[in-house]
């Protein structure tokens, strides 16, 4: 594969890194011990001696500073670095050499603290050139032979087996191919391509080994563009200019300025080079980097790398927010969302029934319908006969009875039930799981990717601290994602797009704001590459993103970036802050200097102070804001804990209050008492004794870190309304016993209440999880 100049530019930035990485530190090294050698025969009276070695510290700094200013002209602009230059060249001319080897000294740290923190990681892509497949099986008749990628044609038959890579673009051929295509799209269902349809190369074959007529070359493969895009992209990503030459603009000139007015009214050189070296700007070269730095220290503590301070420093001027939808704003994992139970099942059973079948099924809805029977602490039976048919589903013998899970042929005959469960699925973007059991319609379980507990949180921090743009950008379909983004409250969502769309769709949002893009997928990578700075969910996240990515966050906890972003602002606020202090401070002594009132010696350790002060002030940023995330006490996280565990223990009473409800309403007879009566035992013996314990000893743990009991006092009216609605459904079911079953008119009330106390239910515990249990790590 062709890399081009985005492969040179590479080599040549890791070599002009490399070069760096060893020129820098050794500078450092020369100039500390010129300056602490000179320091030492001062004081045992050898003066020249001591100059001499201060002399050798200036000049071993001139000659790569003269390098960095020459570069910095290169590239159109006259860096922080010239009046340090200027500086080093005067003392040396007017025999100052204590002020130069000072001097000398505040560029090395400088210039190595600055290249630490650009020292994180290179923009390459080497995990997408690993993923891509190198060769392929070509069938010839019936023989079957590998051959290099470079050798496949358009026409071939290709054979590709279970777990390979798709390798080229193609046309489906015979058996039903079942693919993961979540590297491509970022979606994590699975999808069915049948005969004839097309196959993009870069999907896994999560199914039974297919044939695949290849409609394309590697070359002009899907995947082999997204490598292409990403590298075109990384390539065009301009320099970041350091903070520091920004100030310089119009610093330098005005130290010139002032230094030549000093020797011209004077008629002394030694004037100007006073104004000179008190003008060297340390603060520039120390402060902002001091603060830089610490601010990528302080992220790293929280599990977000910054690969540099550049990143860093656009970070803390991003005002608008691109964001993929799976893995990033959502679980990246589809979950069970609700259990629909036919006449003469629960859901319990339902659910029971489906995992006890789907345990030794791979497809990634079998495992989260299993996950979940193993959350709510089911005893699962140990299936028998068991088959599985791609795209459709698995069968087999489960307690005496056989049991399908998966899809069913939908027909006119379908009941009320099932219906509703088909309408509802459409209306939440969900996946459908049917159960059947002797050949019956038994239930439906439904699947849906749910939303992080910590993005809603995320936004608003994100919006606070000046984001003032949120998009969602994702290749999933247009009826689920703007449902998330509703839920959300984002600006704009766009739906269905290829990894080209988003790179689009990054470089016309450029145009108009910093801006950040946040993925975690392989189809990310060019997006990410593609914006000021790109943000990788590198915790479950594909390498490629996190290799094409400024920012990786290491953990899997998308708040972490609405912590980067106050980070970053914070530490670019006491940089600029430090940085402009330090230059006040130092035109006053310039003016000082100018009058013939400071020497340079004494005027390099004046600037020595000014150094102290402001990076004293940089350090702050090491500091934790008082206003960033509130931390809970060890109590307060254990019982966040405990109550996030029994919220997913509780989501078969919430299906039970549901099911209870629309029994009601179907037929409202003994068996739909019965349920009713099941479910006020479920509230009673389970539920309520929930919410008073959070009522009793969450909500007050929480309460010193939110700000006090009326942080929790809208949370603690819903339970006030649970305890309300349970009553009344109490108070149903006795007049029920009392007058030998349910009243006609008892039947629009306590419907009314078993789907209002769901509704609450659901409500309730979405917002506990969105605003408390999302505080804990």
């Amino acid at each position: 594969m062709n890399h081009g100049p985005a492969t040179h530019a590479t080599r040549l930035r890791r070599l002009t890194a490399a070069v760096s990485a060893r020129l820098e530190p050794a500078l450092l090294a020369v100039t500390a011990a010129a300056l602490a050698a000179g320091g030492i025969a001062w004081l045992t009276g050898a003066g020249r001696l001591a100059d001499l070695l201060w002399g050798l510290g200036t000049v071993s700094a001139v000659v790569p500073a003269v390098g960095w200013v020459l570069v910095a002209l290169r590239h159109g602009h006259a860096g922080v670095d010239l009046i340090a230059v200027l500086a080093l060249g005067g003392t040396l001319a007017v025999h100052e050499y204590l002020a130069g080897a000072l001097i000398a000294l505040m560029l090395a740290t400088g210039r190595t603290l600055e290249a630490a923190a650009q020292r994180r990681a290179s923009h390459d892509l080497r995990a997408l050139l690993e993923h891509a497949p190198r060769s392929a099986r070509r069938r010839t008749g019936t023989e079957v032979t590998t051959v290099p990628l470079a050798e496949v044609a358009v026409g071939d038959l290709l054979v590709v087996g279970p777990g390979e890579v798709v390798p080229v673009d193609g046309r489906v051929e015979g058996t039903t191919a079942v693919l993961d295509e979540s590297v491509l799209t970022g979606e994590p269902l699975q999808v069915q391509r049948g005969q004839g349809e097309t196959v993009r190369s870069g999907g896994v074959n999560a199914g039974g080994a297919f044939a695949l007529r290849a409609t394309a070359t590697e070359q002009d493969s899907t995947y082999a563009g997204i490598v292409r895009l990403a590298q075109q992209a990384g390539a065009e990503s301009a320099p970041v200019v350091r903070l520091a030459d920004r100030y310089a603009a119009w610093f330098l000139p005005l130290s010139l300025v002032v230094a030549g007015l000093a020797w011209l009214v004077s008629g002394s050189a030694v004037r100007a080079v006073a104004v000179l070296v008190v003008a060297t700007p340390c603060p520039l070269l120390l402060a902002a980097p001091v603060a830089i730095v610490s601010g990528l220290s302080r992220a790293s503590r929280l599990g977000v790398v910054i690969r540099d301070g550049g990143a860093l420093e656009n970070l803390g001027r991003a005002r608008t927010l691109l964001m993929d939808k799976t893995g990033t704003l959502t679980r990246g994992r589809p979950r069970v969302l609700d259990v629909v139970a036919a006449p003469g099942f629960t859901p319990v059973e339902v659910l029971r029934l489906a995992a006890s079948l789907d345990q030794y099924s791979p497809h990634v809805l079998a495992r989260a319908i299993v996950d979940t029977a193993w959350e709510r602490t089911l005893e699962l039976s140990v299936p028998a006969n068991v088959t599985e048919e791609a795209g459709r589903g698995a069968t087999g013998a489960v307690d005496g009875h056989r049991v399908t899970v998966g899809r069913v042929d939908s027909g006119d005959d379908r009941p009320p039930w099932a219906e509703a469960a088909d309408n509802r699925a459409l209306l939440d973007g969900a996946a459908v799981a049917w159960l059947t059991v002797d050949e019956h319609l038994a239930g439906a379980v439904l699947l849906r990717d749910p939303l992080r507990h910590d993005a809603p949180r995320t936004l608003r921090h994100l919006r606070a601290a000046g984001i003032n743009r949120l998009l969602m950008l994702t290749g999933d379909r247009a009826a689920p994602a703007h449902e998330v983004a509703a839920v959300l409250g984002l600006d704009d969502v766009r739906a269905e797009l290829s990894p080209a769309d988003k790179v689009a769709v990054v470089r016309a949002e450029r145009e108009r704001a910093v801006t950040v893009m946040v993925g975690d997928g392989v189809n990310d990578a060019p997006a990410l590459a593609a914006a000021d700075i790109g943000v990788a969910m590198g915790a479950r996240g594909s390498t490629a993103s996190s290799e094409a990515a400024d920012i990786v966050l290491t953990t899997d906890r998308v708040d972490r970036l609405a912590d980067a972003v106050a980070i970053a602002q914070r530490s670019r606020h006491i940089a600029v802050q430090s940085a402009l202090g330090g230059m006040l401070m130092s035109l006053a002594a310039m003016g000082v200097a100018a009058a013939g009132l400071l020497p340079p010696a004494a005027g390099a350790l004046l600037q020595e102070g000014i150094d102290v002060a402001v990076i004293l002030n940089a350090l702050r940023a090491l500091r934790v804001d008082q206003t960033a995330r509130p931390a809970l006490t060890p109590v307060a996280e254990a019982l966040v804990h405990r109550f996030a565990a029994e919220h997913a223990d509780l989501q078969d009473v919430l299906e039970a209050v549901r099911d209870a409800a629309d029994r009601l309403s179907d037929t409202p007879g003994p068996q739909a008492l019965t349920a009713v009566e099941e479910t006020h035992r479920l509230l009673t013996e389970r539920l309520l004794p929930h919410e008073y314990a959070e009522e009793h000893e969450l909500y007050p743990a929480l309460a010193p870190t939110l700000g006090g009991p009326e942080a929790t006092a809208t949370m603690s009216r819903a339970h006030t309304e649970i305890e309300r609605l349970s009553r009344r459904i109490a108070t149903h079911l006795q007049l029920a016993h009392s007058d030998g079953g349910l009243a006609p008119e008892q039947l629009d009330d306590l419907r009314s209440c078993l789907y209002g106390l769901n509704t609450v239910l659901r409500l309730h515990f979405t917002q506990e999880e969105e605003n408390y249990f999302s505080l804990a790590p």
